[in-house]
Formats: structure tokens, C-alpha cells, sequence
């Protein structure tokens, strides 16, 4: 199947988010669709996917024109579309997530459960997927959901195949054996159009590639022609920094020292401390307990022994109010599921943790929290249009910009970072590390939780690597390469 996408043009009010983009997929092809939060990506397969409808321009389907009002229209014409944000629903159970409005059914007119059970775990088999048909999308982890939904797409035998940042959550050996499905359906002579901000991942399954920067087609060819860094300036228009951010490093007091602290099931015997002013980073491979550690540090989870002492006094923390109260701040892995409220306006997000501290006789002090949330836009640069407006009108460099400035508003003394970067596009994630800094720079006791090494090493002092809930080991300096992250993640030792 040939998919032609000719001078598409598409604008939200005054907003023109596509001016004039064209481009061509084939069977067989797997095209990297590039460009910065805001570029127009998800517009451009929204409307290749039928959410959206086009305001000028034209799709053609092996030279026939066609129009896309419904996604079902979309789906019909062989086209899948796996979503950034899940769309599953996890009431349900696995096999009822995969039917979702083409539920089979008996002679009767019954749902067919046992059928549909069992073409379930034919794909699961097929695609070597450990997981049962039974099980509720609720007790999956981020990483499976998205397993989930790649299975789905390929039991509607989709001949071509959109995939937006279907690695954001996954492992090391989840992503290669999607890459390994995707290489099955190349075979198989389906399109994929692979949407990811990981670069090196465009570079590793992607043939051919095309950028979009502010709405507009600015640059396409062949993946073995251009080299990552090629692709970032492509991105950004401008050359993107690699080197490890230099600082003057200024450490205070001791704020956060941990000892012995254990948990039955995610985590055990953990010791470190951090000081004023100290960017220290924690790594290792999905699952190895880090977020369970700190979402136990910050009151949310609780451990069974272990000591935690703030400002050099043992505290014994039991919610996240205490927390905040305390000086702690966290911001949390998954930015669309516990970072923003949807249904809530950007200032009402921004100043939703400092309710209570800037209300009177429990009424809000409006006034106050946009005087307060007009200083963060500024520091941090944030690019909206009115406070009042959706915060989903933000890109995701500018929703994590919000989150960050909500925990802010509360004067941390210690900011714990999960995955911060996760999903940001390379121009904004080159925001957040400068802000990082910054932040360190005022003496706020900084932890970077984060699964990519290369960032690890551009933005922290030193490094916790910790493996099956246990800190493996620490590196510094000249030994806080990849080399040495990667063996102490898997249970080895430092190289050198």
C-alpha cells in the first residue's frame, strides 16, 4: 500500500499547525516522523488516522483519493494507529481491550468470549509476549499497556502502521523485541511511520525520515546518510549540546541522608545522602526499584525498616503532605497520568500543591497564585497562550515546564526528578537540563532519576546505579561513563 499525504494545511483558530506538508510512505517502509513538541507530528498522523480533518490538501491510498471523518474510516483502510497516550481502558480485561468495538460474537449474538480469548493468546504467543488474556489492563505496568496496543494493531492485519513514541516506557529487551515486530512487518510489506524523540532509536529501525519544524516540512532523506546529530539540528534548527553541563559546584549542608532503607518487595538496605546544592543521579534498567525508593522517600509508598534523616534530624514521613511540609518535591514519572489533571486549566495546575499555602480561612488568593505563577513562566520560559487556557493546549515540554513550576511554587529544599525528560523533545529537554542547573545553583539538593545514561552523565555530579532494589554501586568523575552504568545495571562491577 503507497500512502500519499499532498500539501496538507490544517489550523486550530488562529493557530496554523500544518502549512503545506507532503510526504509518502510505502509498503515496507519504516519512515522516522521527527520534530520538536508543537512541530505538528501528531496533528499530521491525526489526520492520516481520521481524529482530525484536513483543512486543504489531499490523501491518496494506491493513487485513489480518500477522506478520512471517523478513525473507524481510517482503520478500514488498513491503517492502525497507536497512540502516544493509551487507549485502553483498564476496567477490562486484556482480551476485551483487543476487541474494542469489533467484539466477535456467537450465532447467538453473544460476545465469544473463548474465541476471543484465544486469538489473544495466539498473538501473545506469536509475538513472544508473556502475558494472559485474562489479566486487567489496570494490573499492567506502562511498558505492557504498550505491548498491548502494538498486539492489537497487529491482529487488525494493518498494512500500515503509525507508532507515536511506542518506547517511551519500555525496556532495553521490550524495545528490541518490538523492533524485532517491527522488522517482521517490513517483511510483511507494512508501512510503519515510527514517531520517537530517541534518535538513536531512529537511527537503529529506520530507513528514511522526514522533520517538521513549526508546521512545515524542513528536511527528509535516508537514515544512513545523516547522523544524530544531523537530526537534532534538523529538529531545532541549530546545533545541539552533547557535552556534560560545567558548573560551579558549591555543596552545602547535608539535606536527605537515607540508612538501611527497605522495603519487602521493590527495594532493601539503601544508604546515601545528598547535600545543598548536589545534582545526584539514579540509573539503572526498568524495574530495578528506584521509583518505589523515592516514591517511598516522598511519603507515598511505605517501607518496613530503614532510617530517614532531613537536615540532619530523623524524621518519620507518612504522607506526601508531610513531605511537602518537610521540603520535598516530586515530580512524578508519567506526566499524563500523575503530573497534570486534564480537565484542569494551566494556572489551575500550576498552583494546585500551594492551595493551601496562599489561601486565607480556606478561600484561594487567586491574585497571589498568578503573581506567583507569572514569575515561574518567566524563569523557566514557558510558552502557552492564556493561564486559562487547557493545559492540554501545552506541547509536553511545556505540561513538564508546569509540573515543574507547580513544585517549585512550594520553595523545595530537596526536588526529586523521575524520568524528567521522558517523552520532551531534544530542544526542550536542553531547557530542562539548564533549568536543572540552575536550580542546583540556589542550592536546592537536586536527584535525577532517569534511564538514559547520556543524560545521567550530562547533567549530574555522580551516579547511583542500582540493580534488583539494591544500589550496585556509585560513579564519579572520569568513571561515570556508559561503560561502567551499564555493567553495574545489570549486576556487574565498575570496569575500571
Amino acid at each position: 500500500m503507497i500512502i500519499e499525504m499532498k500539501n496538507i494545511r490544517k489550523s486550530f483558530g488562529s493557530n496554523n499547525v500544518l502549512k503545506d506538508v507532503s510526504f509518502t510512505l510505502k509498503g515496507g517502509e519504516i519512515c522516522g516522523l521527527l520534530g520538536e513538541n508543537g512541530a505538528g507530528k501528531s496533528t499530521l498522523m491525526n489526520i492520516l488516522g481520521g481524529v482530525h480533518q484536513l483543512d486543504e490538501g489531499m490523501i491518496t491510498v494506491d493513487g485513489n483519493q480518500v477522506q478520512f471523518s471517523t478513525p473507524a474510516q481510517s482503520q478500514e483502510t488498513g491503517i492502525a494507529f497507536i497512540h502516544q497516550e493509551l487507549n485502553l481502558i483498564n476496567d477490562l480485561p486484556i482480551y476485551e481491550n483487543m476487541f474494542l468495538g469489533r467484539e466477535l460474537k456467537t450465532k447467538r449474538g453473544r460476545l465469544d468470549l473463548e474465541r476471543m480469548i484465544r486469538e489473544t493468546e495466539e498473538v501473545f504467543k506469536q509475538m513472544n509476549v508473556n502475558l494472559h488474556a485474562k489479566t486487567m489492563v489496570r494490573d499492567l505496568d506502562a511498558s505492557y499497556k504498550q505491548i498491548v496496543e502494538i498486539c492489537r494493531a497487529m491482529m487488525m492485519k494493518a498494512s500500515t502502521i503509525i507508532m507515536d513514541e511506542p518506547t517511551t516506557s519500555l525496556t532495553d529487551h521490550e524495545i528490541e523485541r518490538v523492533f524485532t515486530m517491527m522488522s517482521t512487518l517490513k517483511n510483511n510489506n507494512v508501512g510503519i511511520i515510527f514517531i520517537s524523540h530517541k534518535l538513536n532509536e531512529v537511527m537503529q529501525v529506520c530507513e528514511k525520515f522526514i522533520v517538521l519544524r513549526d508546521g512545515q516540512l524542513v528536511e527528509e532523506g535516508k537514515v544512513s546518510e545523516v547522523t544524530t546529530e544531523d537530526l537534532a539540528r534538523f529538529m531545532v534548527g541549530y546545533d545541539v549540546r552533547t557535552e556534560p553541563l560545567m558548573r560551579e559546584k558549591k555543596l552545602g549542608n547535608e539535606v536527605l541522608r537515607v540508612e538501611g532503607l527497605t522495603d519487602k518487595h521493590a527495594f532493601r538496605n539503601i544508604s546515601f545522602s545528598i547535600r545543598e546544592g548536589e545534582i545526584l543521579g539514579v540509573t539503572g534498567l526498568l524495574g530495578d526499584g528506584r521509583s518505589d525508593l523515592f516514591q517511598a522517600i516522598f511519603g507515598a509508598e511505605k517501607v518496613s525498616s530503614g532510617k530517614i534523616f532531613l537536615n540532619g534530624k530523623e524524621v518519620k514521613i507518612k504522607s506526601t503532605t508531610q513531605s511537602i511540609n518537610e521540603g520535598i518535591a516530586y515530580l512524578p514519572r508519567n506526566r499524563k497520568e500523575n503530573g497534570i489533571i486534564k480537565d484542569m486549566n494551566i494556572i489551575e495546575n500550576a498552583s494546585i500543591v500551594t492551595w493551601p499555602k496562599f489561601s486565607k480561612r480556606g478561600v484561594i488568593q487567586t491574585q497571589t497564585h498568578v503573581e506567583n505563577f507569572e514569575k515561574q513562566c518567566q524563569a523557566l520560559n514557558i510558552k502557552m497562550g492564556k493561564m486559562t487556557d487547557s493545559i492540554n493546549s501545552l506541547s509536553g515540554g511545556n505540561q513538564q515546564k508546569v509540573v515543574l513550576a507547580k513544585w517549585l511554587s512550594a520553595g523545595p529544599k530537596l526536588l526529586i526528578l523521575d524520568n524528567p525528560t521522558q517523552g520532551i523533545d531534544v530542544g526542550a529537554k536542553e531547557d530542562i537540563y539548564d533549568i536543572i542547573v540552575k536550580l542546583a545553583e540556589e542550592n536546592i539538593a537536586i536527584i535525577v532519576l532517569s534511564s538514559e545514561g547520556q543524560e545521567i552523565i550530562r547533567v549530574c555530579d555522580r551516579v547511583l546505579v542500582m540493580y534488583h532494589g539494591v544500589i550496585q554501586g556509585e560513579v564519579a568523575g572520569e568513571a561515570m561513563n556508559l561503560h561502567n552504568i551499564m555493567s553495574l545495571a545489570t549486576g556487574g562491577r565498575r570496569l575500571i
